[in-house]
């Protein structure tokens, strides 16, 4: 799972007005779906100002590593790591684990969607990162760690949790 989420959006979003705002996301979702669609990631949604979308094992054979792509692709698309000030800040967070897949929703309501404890704590993991930067649970970082090694882990507490997470704080600011 991965989520991407813009950062301080009410604040923009005051500041250049609703029509601005709604073409600056387009550019971002272009951006997300340009970095998502060649990893051969699943778009669930895009839920305002952030998008949502899964890996399935089947489709590619290292679906924390192609995540991880996805999310560096999304963070330089976006100007990180370019030396300039980045043209809008973006924060991810990837977990890996099991989710229901599938519909939801009654009679002429519904929806397509990814759900339970995986999606939640990816969305949790994407609170705690700041602009420029992606959250993965330890899970993830145990297949990634030969790309990204060294990068220390550290305990977090997020909503609806009683017990900490490992996590690994991988940043693209500079």
């Amino acid at each position: 799972m991965i989520f991407a989420d813009v950062r301080g959006s009410t604040s923009i979003a005051e500041k250049i007005g609703p029509a601005r705002f709604a073409s600056l996301l387009n550019r971002f979702y272009a951006v997300a779906m340009a970095a998502l669609i060649p990893q051969n990631a699943v778009i669930d949604k895009m839920i305002g100002d952030e998008v949502m979308a899964f890996f399935v094992p089947a489709f590619q054979d290292d679906p924390q590593a192609a995540a991880m792509r996805a999310a560096r692709d999304i963070l330089r698309r976006v100007g990180n790591g370019s030396g300039q000030e980045p043209w809008l800040p973006v924060g991810i967070g990837i977990n890996f684990g099991e989710a229901y897949v599938g519909k939801v929703g009654a009679g002429r309501v519904n929806d397509f969607t990814a759900l339970g404890d995986t999606v939640n704590t990816a969305a949790r993991l994407q609170n705690h990162a700041k602009a420029g930067e992606v959250v993965v649970s330890e899970s993830v970082y145990s297949q990634i760690s030969d790309e990204y090694p060294g990068v220390p882990g550290q305990q977090i507490s997020v909503r609806g949790k009683e017990e900490t997470l490992g996590v690994h704080v991988i940043s693209f600011r500079e």
